[in-house]
């Protein structure tokens, strides 16, 4: 049989960095506050000349540097965004093009922060399917630009960054399975109401800024996620004693917490990066991959669940063996 396997990673975080005492020039706040409430320390944000494309790309390059390979090596490549830099074309056309790739196949996928867990699936989909070798998977997001940043609730939470990973057709297994799902009900709760589709009379009344009910939000990822993980390790047939370790999507550390404790998981074997990058979407699990691989934490032979709940709703996860 034909499986996939990790072959390297790569990340890229704008060079600006926003600290929790920065964000009090806009809104009434404090470096406590925000760490009590959310973990979050810091987040970088993109220079006013970058796109989500120029994320995605440094991102790209980085991970093709790791796997010494060639951008013409590769026969797919997948980028997972909310925050497109054109409505269309998509930003893997563009990364394709500036890559230097053949004129390989190309798309985005938009399940927010789920995003990269999708794009994972989908390009393991492929390799098992003898249509592709290697795949470029990038998880690309640049939520500065839809932030209300007069608004405390959402302001503080988001950054931007990407992160990347390339996958391999390999005879033992790497991507063990995943699980995938979605649930549009409760849209409101977390969602960017204007959007280019939207009924014409209605587009010069909807925002163009994330609206999100946080403890609300809250609820509901936790409990999702923690339902999630027991599915994914039932279907993978794996037992969480032999997890190394938890690679969650980096939103907030009370969630991040409250999952690990439903897996009897100490902390010491959860990848945190939330303090830091803040919540990056779907750039978010490549780029906490990309951190602990790089730092050595994360070694090969190592068994790791990665998950992640979007806006939508969106949620995923996979066990992989890196």
């Amino acid at each position: 049989m034909t499986f996939s396997k990790i072959l390297a990673t790569g990340a890229y975080l704008p060079e600006k960095i926003l600290t929790n005492q920065d964000l009090t020039q806009y809104f009434d706040t404090s470096d406590e506050w925000i760490r009590t409430r959310t973990g979050i320390e810091q987040r970088h944000i993109a220079a006013k000349d970058q796109s989500s494309t120029d994320l995605a790309y440094l991102a790209a390059l980085d991970a093709l540097e790791s796997a010494n390979l060639n951008a013409r090596e590769l026969d797919l490549i997948i980028v997972a965004t909310s925050t497109a830099e054109h409505h269309f074309p998509s930003n893997a056309s563009q990364l394709q093009h500036r890559l230097g790739c053949r004129n390989i196949a190309a798309f985005d996928i938009q399940a927010v922060c789920s995003g990269f867990v999708y794009a994972l699936n989908i390009a393991d989909n492929f390799i098992r399917a003898k249509q592709a070798k290697r795949v470029l998977v990038v998880g690309a997001e640049l939520f500065s630009n839809v932030l209300d940043w007069s608004d405390r609730g959402t302001a503080i939470l988001f950054g931007d960054g990407a992160g990347a990973c390339i996958l391999e057709a390999s005879s033992t297994p790497g991507i063990h399975g995943s699980v995938l799902h979605a649930d549009g009900e409760q849209k409101e709760l977390l969602w960017i109401p204007n959007g280019i589709g939207s009924p014409a009379c209605q587009r010069q009344t909807r925002s163009p800024h994330i609206h999100m009910q946080g403890r609300e939000v809250f609820k509901v990822a936790v409990r999702t996620l923690a339902n999630l993980v027991n599915e994914l390790l039932e279907s993978c047939q794996i037992s969480i004693e032999d997890i190394d370790f938890l690679v969650p999507h980096q939103a907030n550390l009370r969630i991040i917490k409250s999952t690990a404790e439903h897996l009897k998981l100490p902390m010491e074997k959860v990848i945190v990066t939330v303090n830091k990058h803040a919540n990056t979407s779907a750039a978010s699990v490549p780029l906490a991959l990309d951190y602990a691989i790089k730092n050595k934490i994360i070694k090969r032979g190592d068994n790791l669940i990665l998950e992640a709940f979007g806006g939508g709703f969106t949620w995923g996860g996979s066990i992989i063996t890196y």
